[in-house]
């Protein structure tokens, strides 16, 4: 399915509605402006396979883009709009891209990018870059007599190392043949024409972009937030009538610390699908959003590779706390230090075999260290499958920390300690220790500032080693008023665990 299919059957319905202003793009408009970007990317030179950049905040022009570069045979890379201009100018150069789409709150980096082609400022005006309103505006409507599918190429968060770039071949079908996303979001959350899909992530991350583009293929209506704040998010579902949505964990504590008598008064009787992914999820966070919102809560494991899927239903999670679910694409393997397969229960980093393939751009060597030969590729993290195929997570193995010899996982305190009525968020981490190797250390964002100090570093260590083996909860807390944490809800932990390596 595709667009194209509803702006002919269902021409004036609401396609894309930003949240906070009301702005609507109807499916006919939607059709009209992605295939005047399709015109616009065939008028400057660009052909099947090249690459196009987007740094943009969400807005009502992103995801009409990338369904122009679709139908064109693009590439597209969606970019984070957190980047400095290192970071930035480094996945422009790496990714190859020849074209540029950037937001006039991001101008202070834009405008200082270097791209081999021409650049349109999305929404206002940056300096050295064309209008993109009136470029698109003179140019036809009309489908471009070359069609074929594009798709996209996103780079990594970058939480442990350097954004990589995750590409695979261009499909060879029609433009609006169903894609394995759109099959997988038609049976296990029923995506179709009478859904409404609020949105409250970033559209460049992988997830809310590509789902995203699901809704449009189902011929769904997208809200989708410019930021997303927790009391405005549940006012938005009463006031769109959203039945489905995706969120993150690090939303869902958000909310949960909300008032309780704002948390009362939120209508969410329309709501049918809250889909989770991205980070794990504590158990206690989501026990509390499954009493508050029902049975409403589904969660999946996967990542942008898109080399494996879990997927868990909220009545098999109350089953089995904790998990992530089963697999429907790829066989889970848990292998050992010697690449090994372990039976269930037993920890190991987290293969899938037999998922389909992928490469990171310009990078074989990352490729190869993220495959194996006879067990298939891993995302980087650790964790078990009980006797029932269920996989639970542990951790990411760069996240472990070694202490006298033994193997700490950080996400254990983690998750003990953001449910502490103090705290808004906490990362946990390994800090060099003369004597042990490696020390435990937390940093946490208090939920009030004025909190910060001695006496509630003493309270949390001691609420952490109510809970948790002493040698897994953290030897000192230090305090911070805003953690490095990805708008995904993924921390930047290797930018804490840096800052102390190069104060020691």
């Amino acid at each position: 399915m595709h667009p194209h299919v509803f702006a002919e059957k269902t021409p004036d319905k609401p396609a894309i509605i930003i949240a906070e202003t009301g702005e609507t793009l109807t499916y006919r408009a939607l059709e009209a402006l992605s295939n005047r970007v399709a015109q616009l990317i065939r008028a400057h030179g660009l052909k099947r396979g090249d690459v196009i950049a987007l740094m943009m905040e969400n807005s009502l022009e992103f995801i009409p883009i990338c369904w122009g570069a679709q139908r064109s045979g693009i590439v597209f890379t969606a970019m984070s709009t957190k980047l400095g201009l290192s970071e930035a100018q480094y996945i422009l150069s790496d990714s190859g891209a020849k074209m540029l789409f950037a937001s006039p709150g991001l101008a202070d980096v834009a405008a200082r990018l270097e791209v081999p082609g021409p650049r349109f400022a999305v929404g206002g005006a940056i300096a050295g870059f064309a209008d993109f309103g009136p470029a698109v505006a003179a140019l036809p409507e009309t489908r471009i007599s070359d069609e074929s599918q594009g798709r996209d190429m996103l780079y990594s968060s970058g939480t442990t190392g350097r954004p990589k770039g995750v590409t695979g071949p261009l499909p060879q079908g029609p433009i609006d043949e169903a894609t394995p996303l759109f099959m997988l979001t038609k049976a296990l959350y029923g995506f179709g024409e009478t859904m409404i899909y609020l949105s409250p992530a970033p559209l460049y991350h992988a997830a809310p972009l590509r789902y995203s583009m699901a809704v449009h293929r189902s011929g769904g209506t997208l809200v989708v937030m410019k930021t997303f704040e927790p009391e405005r998010y549940l006012a938005l579902v009463a006031q769109y009538r959203i039945t489905h949505t995706q969120l993150v964990p690090t939303m869902f504590v958000r909310m949960l610390k909300l008032p309780d008598d704002i948390r009362a008064r939120c209508d969410l009787s329309s709501l049918k699908v809250a889909i989770h992914a991205a980070a794990p999820c504590p158990v206690e966070v989501k026990r509390r959003m499954i009493d508050w919102w029902g049975e409403t809560i589904h969660e999946y494991y996967a990542s942008t590779e898109g080399t494996g899927f879990c997927a868990v239903g909220p009545q098999e999670w109350l089953k089995k706390p904790g998990t992530v679910g089963r697999s429907l694409l790829g066989e889970i393997r848990i292998l050992d230090a010697d690449d090994q397969p372990l039976p269930p229960g037993r920890e190991g980093r987290i293969y899938f075999a037999g998922g389909g393939g992928f490469s990171y751009h310009n990078d074989p060597e990352k490729t190869k260290d993220a495959q194996h030969p006879d067990h298939g590729a891993t995302f980087g993290d650790i964790g078990y499958v009980d006797e029932d195929g269920y996989l639970f997570l542990t951790d990411r193995a760069a996240y472990m920390i070694i202490t006298g010899g033994v193997n700490v996982y950080p996400q254990e305190a983690e998750n003990v300690l953001v449910m502490h009525p103090k705290v808004a968020d906490v990362a946990v981490f390994g800090i060099p220790h003369e004597e042990m190797g490696e020390e435990v250390k937390a940093v946490v964002q208090p939920r009030d500032w004025a909190d910060a100090g001695p006496a509630l570093e003493a309270e949390l260590i001691a609420f952490a080693r109510a809970q948790l083996s002493h040698v897994k909860c953290p030897r000192s807390i230090d305090f911070d008023p805003a953690l490095p944490r990805h708008d995904t809800g993924k921390l930047y932990k290797r930018l804490l665990k840096d800052r102390y390596r190069q104060a020691q």
